[in-house]
């Protein structure tokens, strides 16, 4: 679990591809890995990966081809910036909200505007994710804990301060820019729990091999 408050901002060093998916070094700037032993949990623009190897200024995960296929990691190479967060522990402040670090789907930045000393942007959720964005409710944004400002449809409105700015990669955050949303974890088990009976019936879905490999993770 995280609280949405971003620690520091790394970088994405190397992207392997290995045995289908992908292993990933994130160099990790300021963030103090002096607790962080291997097995340990990090969310890297809001997904949770586990420390799989410390070389001393970063870490090594795996990247699974679900997190692929339903993250906005497929867009990540060699020098993008990310935002970072260690899990929560015990004693913590949670200065956001809970965050499971699991993301829910890929929302699209599609304006920013200056306000005073803020910026607002406008992002357009997947909409299956739209009934779970309420006015004034919280919603994770590259793992940033941010609160919803209004609503429109599947589109919403967040008015970003300055330390957050500058505490974050938002503010290289342009239109048409690729972000993780995760929504907030009551509504998402209140939905869940709505379904009755109902939630014991199958469905089906999955991942394709041809969007792996169009993504360059598999060779044809």
């Amino acid at each position: 679990m995280f609280t949405g408050i971003i620690e520091a901002i790394g970088t994405i060093r190397a992207l392997t591809p290995k045995g289908g998916d992908v292993r990933v070094l994130v160099e990790t700037g300021k963030l103090d890995l002096g607790d962080v032993k291997l097995g340990d949990s990090i969310a890297v623009n809001g997904v949770c990966l586990t420390a799989v190897e410390l070389p001393g200024n970063g870490f090594w995960a795996d990247v699974s081809r679900e997190t692929l296929a339903r993250t906005a990691f497929i867009d990540f190479k060699a020098g993008s910036k990310v935002n970072l967060e260690k899990a929560l522990t015990p004693t913590s402040r949670l200065g956001g909200h809970l965050v499971s670090g699991h993301v829910d789907g890929v929302g699209e930045i599609v304006s920013r505007e200056e306000n005073a000393r803020a910026v607002q942007f406008r992002i357009r959720a997947p909409r299956e994710l739209a009934k779970y964005i309420a006015f004034k409710g919280s919603i994770t944004v590259d793992g940033t804990s941010l609160t919803v400002n209004s609503v429109n449809g599947a589109e919403f409105e967040l008015t970003i301060v300055p330390h957050t700015l500058a505490e974050t990669i938002m503010a290289d955050y342009w239109p048409g820019r690729q972000v993780n949303l995760e929504v907030d974890l009551l509504a998402r088990y209140l939905e869940r729990l709505l379904q009755g009976d109902k939630a014991a019936e199958p469905t089906s879905g999955g991942i394709s091999e041809g969007f792996l490999a169009e993504h360059g993770y598999l060779k044809n």
